[in-house]
């Protein structure tokens, strides 16, 4: 445990063994299914404040956000569109994976790549929360979006999916995916208003 890297005890210390059912709640979390009910709602919103034309150019814009922030996690993975981007950076395992913290963790299930940074679950939440944030601008909706995407977060630590600093990294690559997607929306809103 000496050796462990400040990251590694970090993730010792959040990843625990919480039964069947906290098993059961965080693969949930984890998931999409669990969260149709809020891209619906997202939906719904926009729609209402800004019109379908609106819609569908948010709409475009979301599903770029999140694909660009999955790629760019890939790339650091070696998978994905752009796997052979960077070839010699040199990958990360997954918690569960790893050799210092593997013994040690709690794993719910071993159906993963064996690389983790950059976690492309924090990435693609983080986008989807900073450009419904953006848009929505109500502050209820905003903490609670926050409050989903930390969740997700954390789950994935739960879950020995990554370490919390993968976590970090794909927060951040989603948040500038977010901003740049909210940023081209609000140009395309513009030019679709005046057409």
């Amino acid at each position: 445990m000496e050796n462990l890297s400040f990251d590694e005890r970090l993730f010792l210390w959040l990843n625990f063994d919480g039964g069947a059912a906290m098993d059961w709640v965080m693969s949930a979390i984890s998931g999409v299914w669990l969260w149709i009910p809020l891209y619906i709602f997202i939906v719904w919103v926009v729609l209402r404040k800004f019109g379908w034309k609106s819609l569908l150019a948010f709409i475009v814009c979301l599903a770029l956000a999140m694909g660009m922030s999955d790629i760019v996690c890939g790339i650091f993975k070696h998978t994905g569109l752009l796997k052979g981007l960077l070839p010699d950076f040199p990958v990360r395992h997954r918690p569960m994976f790893d050799i210092n913290v593997k013994e040690l963790a709690h794993v719910v299930s071993y159906h993963h790549g064996p690389y983790g940074t950059v976690s492309a679950h924090a990435a693609t939440n983080a986008a989807l929360a900073l450009l419904s944030a953006l848009a929505i601008k109500e502050r209820g909706y905003n903490i609670a979006i926050v409050v989903i995407t930390l969740l997700v977060s954390y789950s994935r630590i739960y879950l020995a999916c990554h370490f919390p600093q993968d976590i970090v990294l794909g927060l951040a690559v989603g948040a500038i995916s977010g901003w740049l997607m909210y940023l081209l929306w609000r140009k395309l809103d513009i030019l679709l208003k005046n057409s």
